[in-house]
């Protein structure tokens, strides 16, 4: 009989110690003196609309440490429109997050690649389709009127879907990293690289024999 009750004992208080529950972006707790729980979220910003100098923060942080200090950053103004942000003194060029865009998504590449991508940026403001501009590029890559890059070339993107840029620690949360190689028509017979990765974050070759053909590097972290 004394062991059943202090069984009983036990149970009650184990009932009574219930830890929090921890979910991606959401924590439950438990009020000891209520029965009921309460959900607490985390506050993700959607569409962040950054200050310039916030802008030009966060887009520096997808480029290599030794390549921030000088790097030209573009960026939106208060009516979403494109522009210069801040003048560049090295070979580095980065592109803040777009904030009609969902999600958050900052670029930085090496300034060879400027001339295609902002061309890109031309045909996508004409209200060109994915597919057509790539289909202009192409045609004005092979005609000599767009210039590639002679050498490889590297497009680093720092993004996340659930990503935002936090001013309090001047870090960027839920973000992770892709690199990207370009190298002109490169195919595997030159490179030696696969048509796919072979393993998770393992680099591929992607576009094979086309002017945007480039190297694909996704890291887990």
């Amino acid at each position: 009989m004394k062991q059943l009750t202090l069984l009983a004992c036990f149970l009650i208080l184990a009932s009574s110690c219930v830890k929090p529950s921890y979910k991606k972006n959401e924590i439950v707790k438990t009020d000891e003196a209520d029965s009921e729980s309460e959900e607490v979220f985390f506050d993700i910003p959607e569409n962040q609309k950054l200050t310039a100098d916030q802008q030009i923060a966060s887009a520096l942080m997808a480029a290599p440490s030794e390549m921030r200090e000088g790097a030209k950053v573009y960026g939106y103004g208060d009516d979403g429109e494109f522009m210069t942000l801040r003048e560049g003194t090295n070979d580095f060029v980065c592109i803040a997050d777009n904030p009609s865009k969902d999600g958050f998504q900052v670029v930085g590449y090496h300034i060879s690649l400027e001339p295609m991508m902002a061309r890109g940026r031309e045909l996508e403001a004409e209200g060109k389709s994915r597919e057509d501009k790539e289909a202009i590029r192409a045609e004005e890559a092979k005609a000599g009127k767009l210039k590639l890059p002679e050498a490889p070339a590297a497009l680093h993107i720092y993004y996340g879907k659930e990503a935002y840029y936090d001013d309090e620690s001047k870090t960027v949360e839920n973000a992770k990293y892709r690199y990207v190689v370009y190298i002109p028509y490169a195919t595997q017979e030159t490179t030696g690289l696969s048509l796919a990765p072979n393993e998770s974050s393992h680099p591929w070759l992607m576009f094979p024999g086309q002017y945007n053909a480039h190297i694909m590097i996704t890291p887990e972290n």
